[in-house]
C-alpha cells in the first residue's frame, strides 16, 4: 500500500508557498488568504486573495497566516495548507502524502511542534521537518555532503536566513527578521518621508520588483504610481526612480549583510576558506533584486552568485530530502 503514497516537498513561506514533487513543481502561490469576518470562512487563497490586498471591503480580510516564517494563525494555515495539498493530489486522498515542510533556521521547539500538527490536520500520512538553508542546499545541489564548507543566503520574504553547511547539517547560521516585506517597508517609508506621499505594500512590491536595484545602475528606470497625499488625504501621482529605490533599500540591505557576517564570524577558519573559493550561494525571492549579488560581494569581499531556480530550490530540495531520510535523521527537526 504504502507504494501509492505521495512525497511532497512543501516550503511554506511568509509570501510564497511552494510543492514539489521528485524533480518538479506542482504548485506555487502566495501564502494570503481571503476570510468572511463574521463567518471566518476563506473565501479565497493564493493570488486571488493577494489581488483582494487593499481593495477588499471592511466584510472581508487579507491574511498571511504565517509572520517572519512561522505560523501566526494555525487554523487558517492548516486549511490552507489542506486546500494546497488537495489541489496537488487530487479531492480523493485514498493514500495520505507524506510531507516534508520548510521551516526557518532556530524555530523554536513550540512553533516547530506547531508546524507538525499542521501538516497532520492538513490530512498528511507522516510530517517531517527540515531547516530552509538546508532544504535549499540539496535543492541546488551544493555539495553538502563533504566536510567543505558551503555558504547559502536565502533572501524569503518573511526572514533571512545565512548558513555555512558541511556533512549534510549546518555548520552556523542566523535568521534576520529582514526579508522581502522589510525591504516594501523601507520603499513606503522613503516614499513617505521623501515626497510625503503614502503608497500601500503591493505598490512598494511593484516597485521592487520592476525598477528596484541593490546597487545603482547605469540605466535608470522611471515608474510613476497613485499613493495618497500625506497631508490632504487625497489622491496624488509620484514618478520614483532606480536611484530612489536604491536609496530606500539601503538600511534594510545594511541589515542582511550584519547578519551573514554574524554568521562568517562563528565558522571556523577552514570553513571560512572554502567559501572564500566556492562563493555565497544567494536563493529566495530576494535574490532576484538586481545587483544584489554585486552589493554582497562587495559588502562581504566573498563572490556571491545567484543559483538556479532560486524561487524553487528550497522546495525542490525538501522533496529530495524525504528520499534522504537516514542520511539526514541528525538535521532534521523532531517534535
Amino acid at each position: 500500500m504504502p507504494v501509492f503514497t505521495r512525497e511532497l516537498g512543501i516550503d511554506l513561506g511568509t509570501t510564497t508557498t511552494t510543492i514539489a514533487e521528485n524533480n518538479e513543481v506542482l504548485l506555487q502561490e502566495p501564502t494570503v488568504v481571503a476570510i468572511v469576518i463574521e463567518e471566518q470562512k476563506m473565501v479565497e487563497w493564493g493570488q486571488a486573495a493577494k489581488d483582494m490586498d487593499g481593495r477588499a471591503p471592511e466584510s472581508i480580510e487579507v491574511v498571511r497566516p504565517l509572520q517572519f516564517g512561522v505560523i501566526a494563525e494555525y487554523e487558517i494555515t492548516e486549511n490552507l495548507l489542506g486546500f494546497l495539498i488537495k489541489k496537488v493530489s487530487g479531492p480523493m486522498l485514498i493514500f495520505r502524502p507524506r510531507i516534508m515542510i520548510t521551516v526557518p533556521y532556530g524555530i523554536t521547539s513550540v512553533e516547530s511542534r506547531a508546524v507538525h500538527e499542521v501538516g497532520l490536520g492538513s490530512g498528511s500520512r507522516e510530517v517531517f521537518l527540515i531547516q530552509q538553508p538546508l532544504a535549499a542546499a540539496l535543492g541546488v545541489d551544493l555539495p553538502i555532503s563533504t566536510p567543505s564548507g558551503n555558504m547559502l543566503i536565502s533572501l524569503g520574504g518573511g526572514v533571512t536566513q545565512a548558513a555555512v553547511l558541511a556533512m549534510n547539517s549546518i555548520i552556523s547560521a542566523d535568521t534576520s527578521r529582514t526579508g522581502g516585506l522589510r525591504l516594501d517597508e523601507g520603499i513606503i517609508n522613503f516614499v513617505r518621508k521623501k515626497y510625503g506621499v503614502i503608497i500601500g505594500q503591493p505598490t512598494a512590491e511593484q516597485l521592487k520588483i520592476r525598477i528596484g536595484a541593490a546597487v545603482l545602475q547605469e540605466q535608470q528606470q522611471i515608474m510613476e504610481v497613485q499613493g495618497q497625499d500625506q497631508i490632504t488625504g487625497l489622491p496624488k501621482p509620484v514618478s520614483l526612480s532606480t536611484g530612489d529605490i536604491v536609496e530606500a533599500l539601503q538600511e534594510p540591505l545594511g541589515e542582511i549583510v550584519n547578519i551573514i557576517q554574524r554568521v562568517l564570524e562563528k565558522t571556523p577558519p577552514e570553513l571560512i576558506s572554502d567559501i572564500i573559493d566556492r562563493g555565497v550561494a544567494l536563493c529566495g525571492g530576494g535574490a532576484l533584486l538586481r545587483g544584489v549579488d554585486k552589493y554582497l560581494t562587495k559588502s562581504l569581499g566573498i563572490p556571491a552568485y545567484l543559483v538556479d531556480e532560486p524561487l524553487t530550490c528550497t522546495a525542490l530540495g525538501a522533496a529530495r530530502a524525504i528520499g534522504m531520510r537516514d542520511v539526514l535523521r541528525r538535521s532534521l527537526l523532531t517534535t
